[in-house]
């Protein structure tokens, strides 16, 4: 029989299935046996298709960012520095608030309960939100050579301040605040500036 047995699982919805785990859980407070449970599959067939548990939780990491965060992207697109910044944190709550998955982030869910011996995870999630501000700030300084003065804050101190309050929605909405609630803190937010 060449090439082996025939993948018994789609692929696709097993990592679906994994990242609402790890998005509910966070990386440590996910076992190997909810794993499995979830994705439908067996260890052997887990470790054969996406690797150690880490590297699972790359492969989810990487498809959230193509799918429930890709509203940075969209956000990034606006024609001004406020729209940017508007677009991004409504869009942030809407997809923190997803009745479809566990609420909040599942970055920075993950980060908050990330200990010492996972600092290789830990890293992995701080550069993925470095990345992520710098993106921002990076939009932020175009918007500015491209003559929209309307904010009086630098772009690193735009970007470093929409981030904070971002990660802070994420971890008020895990904790029960609504959809309607945050959309009225960013609101505020976007007043202050």
């Amino acid at each position: 029989m060449a090439g082996g047995r025939p993948r018994e699982f789609d692929i696709d919805k097993a990592l679906d299935r994994a990242l609402d785990v790890f998005w509910e859980h966070g990386y440590e407070g996910t076992s190997l046996t909810q794993l499995t449970t979830a994705m439908g599959v067996g260890r052997s067939s887990m470790y054969a298709t996406f690797g150690s548990k880490d590297e699972l939780f790359g492969k989810v990491l990487d498809r959230y960012y193509l799918g429930d965060a890709a509203y940075t992207a969209a956000a990034l697109k606006e024609p001004t520095i406020r729209d940017v910044a508007r677009k991004y944190l409504h869009r942030n709550v809407d997809a923190i608030t997803n009745p479809d998955h566990p609420r909040g982030c599942l970055v920075v869910g993950s980060a908050l309960r990330c200990s010492p011996e996972n600092s290789a995870i830990a890293a992995d999630l701080a550069e993925r939100r470095r990345a992520t501000t710098q993106a921002l700030q990076d939009r932020f300084e175009q918007g500015r050579l491209d003559g929209d003065t309307t904010l009086t804050l630098s772009p690193a101190e735009l970007a470093q301040y929409i981030s904070t309050i971002s990660e802070g929605l994420s971890v008020r909405a895990a904790t029960g605040v609504s959809r309607e609630e945050l959309h009225t803190i960013v609101d505020v937010s976007l007043r202050t500036l």
